[in-house]
């Protein structure tokens, strides 16, 4: 029988407390392997590949990468605030209060709670308090109950919409005020008045 594993390192010995005292050592840097065997990776290097650290998550954002949040079929998440999401895609079962761009919950998606949202698109079920400040879709599927403010709304043959429903009116757009007429030199004729 043949026989492949690497053969054990001894450890390294350790000094005699009867000998000698020495110098100490300068400190290893925090990040150092040395002590690590070679085919073990250190938790250390392990976590920093694995998961990003805070500032390269705040470079990804800065750099126009998309929020996004999705939560899969047969998870259930409860008691949440979900906030400053670009994109929120359901197909579990939530119970939260959703502040978002846009949101897509997808059949079997549920989503009971508040959500004031940009845009929502329904598949699923939405239960609860729901604003879409630009546009609100139903689609065929969709199941939309509760108090539901709206800036646009459509629902496809097949949607349901119950409940409150109330249109927002779109924000007026600031018309600014015409600019004073500057101080150009104002042409006299020499004929005298005119009517």
């Amino acid at each position: 029988m043949l026989n492949f594993t690497r053969p054990e390192r001894p450890a390294p010995k350790e000094p005699d407390a009867k000998s000698a005292p020495r110098a100490p050592a300068p400190p290893a840097p925090a990040a150092s392997n040395a002590a690590a065997p070679a085919t073990a990776p250190s938790a250390s290097a392990v976590s920093r590949t694995a998961v990003p650290t805070l500032s390269e998550a705040v470079a990804a954002r800065t750099d126009g990468a998309e929020r996004r949040l999705a939560v899969g079929p047969d998870i259930n998440l409860k008691g949440v605030e979900i906030s400053n999401c670009d994109a929120l895609v359901i197909e579990g079962n939530v119970d939260a209060t959703v502040h978002s761009k846009a949101m897509e919950i997808l059949a079997p998606g549920r989503l009971n709670g508040t959500a004031t949202i940009d845009i929502a698109e329904i598949h699923g079920t939405f239960e609860g308090e729901l604003t879409a400040r630009t546009r609100l879709v139903i689609h065929g599927t969709g199941r939309v109950t509760g108090t539901i403010r709206y800036g646009s709304l459509v629902v496809a043959e097949g949607g349901s919409l119950t409940g409150d429903l109330t249109r927002l009116e779109p924000a007026t757009p600031v018309v600014p005020a015409p600019a004073p007429a500057a101080s150009a030199p104002v042409a006299r004729s020499l004929l005298g008045p005119q009517p």
